[in-house]
């Protein structure tokens, strides 16, 4: 530290943890102009205190640097974010189903109740999906969409009406509406072999004029900000169209609101006119343009919609079509020309070798020659596409989509395939760069918590151990990919990511120890105090007085109000968890209607279901179509 600068806040008596090669554990941080200056011992940095620096005592809290996700999708979930109620992290269907009828009472026409993502059956006490019934009963009038995954979708008969789906409404793309033996809609909509279904049918709901949207992106990274999180690497998104749908995070950027950094990605939005948006917005933007709080990133991850093998473990592996090396091949071809960095959505090794060819070929005409590209997710990725990512100087970005999907892998594939989906601890050992993430909000949860939890422990969220020790890591290593490893992926490594001189002044103060607690309090951790830029930006417990304004969420019926994000961390107003029983009486025949496609929707002629489905789905109930 230079002995001219004082620092503008100084961090004391804590545990910080810096992820720098000189000093990996120290007690004191000092802060200025949104950088770090200097590490060290209370003493060490105490003397370059002056009479306007704020000191922190930090009460022997971890610290740590600011986690940084380096695949979700921000832009978006921001602009719906006060519209959704979260099931993450609820311990019961029970309280699942109180809350879906508190917010069905509060929520006006033509609104409709939205449980979108980050939730997995396995996670409830119950060991099984809500049934129709219980959905219907808990919300009779208001339109409830329930997404599971990339797989099925849940609509009350509420919704049903609004959409005017009947008898006669033929199967979208992508999926099928199931139907009854009198040939009426049950409320499952199932996606084969794509989630256009399911997203589709959700972008027909109301959404929230602009001053909503901008208060609810805000809510949405204060919610970030109280998870440790200060920088994401947005995916893009269907229906996530550039620049117009871009107008309120630049607003929040022009108007000094943002509290998390984002570097975004431009996801190609229409089938057919795919190269058409590439060479559009290669003309229109680059690269890096933008700050280090709001800048363009590169493409995807859907460059083209030909190569979108999406992770839905309850079918079979899709194969791509033969088109698709040619469509592919012309975007990267614009890109590179370009240089524009490129990511790509991929989760089976068998896509992931094909698009590889392409790549290669690419290669060979306009050398890569540094550009930086990525897959991601790769859950069945083998070591030779490994080694032929890491020769043309890629990188792979994982998500703890396993952690909500375990089980249904298991299901198809069998325990020991499991054992290295995906193979991180290989990644890493071939000297690939590796960044973590969560694929956030609408298939796995946006709480990183999770994530490092699943990283460490091989776990499910539903507790089904995945690996062995061989796949998975040690604390410090599963942090790093968080932080400094997902900096690879925006090109920001040499100023974010570690507690270091010169770096960004980005940190979370922790909630309790994460390099100490029990592997099971893992994911219950939360920031108790998170700076971004040398700014507070969340703050709570001993540091509540540090903790900024925050208007309440728009609109005043919001699900944020009521029930606030991820259940469990610091909650308020989320009522009580009823312990009912559910009887078995319930399940009838809209609730079979939950695993239609698994038993051909046989509503008195119940067939036999193999015991994985079977404790998955209805375990906990006795349900009487496992007769056998």
């Amino acid at each position: 530290m230079a002995k001219d600068i004082a620092p503008n806040l100084i961090l004391k008596n804590g545990k910080i943890t810096t992820l720098s090669k000189k000093s990996s554990v120290v007690t004191a941080i000092g802060l200025a102009d949104g950088k770090v200056l200097a590490t060290g011992s209370d003493s060490d940095i105490m003397k370059f205190a002056r009479k306007e620096t704020r000191i922190i005592d930090l009460n022997k809290r971890r610290v740590i640097p600011g986690l940084n996700d380096s695949h979700m999708h921000l832009i978006r979930g921001g602009l719906y974010y006060n519209l959704e109620l979260r099931w993450e992290g609820v311990p019961s269907i029970a309280l699942a189903l109180e809350m879906l009828k508190k917010q069905a009472e509060r929520t006006p026409a033509p609104q409709w109740v939205r449980v979108v993502g980050g939730w997995s059956e396995f996670q409830f006490k119950e060991r099984r999906m809500p049934t129709l019934t219980e959905i219907n009963k808990a919300a009779p009038d208001t339109p409830v969409f329930v997404l599971h995954l990339y797989g099925r979708a849940l609509l009350n008969q509420a919704a049903i009406r609004v959409l005017g789906i009947d008898k006669n409404t033929p199967n979208p793309p992508g999926g099928f509406i199931e139907k009854d033996r009198q040939g009426n809609p049950s409320g499952l909509l199932v996606a084969q072999p794509s989630a256009l279904i399911l997203y589709s049918t959700l972008a027909k709901g109301p959404s929230l004029p602009e001053e909503y949207q901008y208060n609810s992106s805000r809510h949405f990274m204060r919610e970030m900000n109280r998870l440790g999180i200060t920088s994401v690497i947005d995916a893009g998104g269907g229906g996530q169209n550039y620049p117009d749908d871009y107008k309120v995070i630049q607003k929040l950027h022009d108007n000094g609101d943002m509290t998390v950094r984002v570097a975004y990605n431009l996801f190609a939005q229409k089938k057919g006119e795919e190269l058409e948006d590439y060479k559009r917005w290669t003309g229109m933007t680059k690269p890096e343009q933008g700050d280090d709080l709001l800048r363009l990133n590169g493409a995807g991850e859907n460059l083209t919609w030909s190569a979108a093998d999406f992770e839905n473990f309850l079918e079979p592996y899709p194969t791509l079509a033969p088109v698709m090396e040619k469509e592919l091949e012309d975007i990267v071809r614009i890109l590179v020309e370009n240089r524009w960095p490129f990511r790509i959505h991929a989760t089976y090794d068998e896509t992931i070798g094909r698009f590889l060819n392409v790549f290669e070929r690419v290669n060979r005409d306009m050398p890569f020659n540094g550009l930086r590209f990525f897959i991601d997710h790769a859950e069945t990725v083998t070591e030779k596409n490994i080694e032929r990512i890491k020769a043309l100087g890629g990188g792979i970005a994982v998500q703890h989509r396993m952690a909500f999907q375990g089980e249904y892998f298991v299901d198809r594939y069998g325990a020991d395939a499991v054992q290295h989906t995906p193979p991180i601890r290989k990644m890493l050992d071939m000297g690939v760069p590796v960044g973590g993430g969560t694929d956030a909000t609408r298939v796995a949860s946006y709480n990183p918590w999770v994530s490092l939890y699943w990283m460490v422990t091989g776990k499910t969220v539903g507790g089904l151990e995945m690996y062995d020790e061989a796949n998975c890591l040690d604390r410090e290593t599963a942090l790093y990919l968080w932080t400094k490893g997902s900096s690879w992926f925006s090109g920001e490594d040499h100023v974010k990511g570690a507690l270091q001189a010169d770096e960004y002044a980005d940190l979370a103060v922790l909630s309790d120890d994460f390099m100490a607690v029990p592997d099971e309090k893992i994911k219950h951790l939360y920031a108790v105090m998170t700076i971004m830029g040398g700014n507070i930006v969340h703050a709570t417990d001993e540091f509540s007085d540090f903790n900024p304004t925050l208007p309440p969420a728009m609109p005043d019926w919001s699900p944020v109000n009521e029930f606030g994000g991820y259940y469990g961390l610091q909650q308020t107003g989320a009522g009580t968890a009823v312990n009912n029983k559910i009887a078995s009486g319930d399940c009838c025949a809209n609730a079979c209607s939950i695993h239609g496609h698994h038993h051909d929707i046989a509503w008195n002629n119940p067939i036999p279901i193999d015991d994985t489905v079977k404790n998955a789905f209805w375990g906990a109930v006795g349900c009487s179509c496992f007769a056998v």
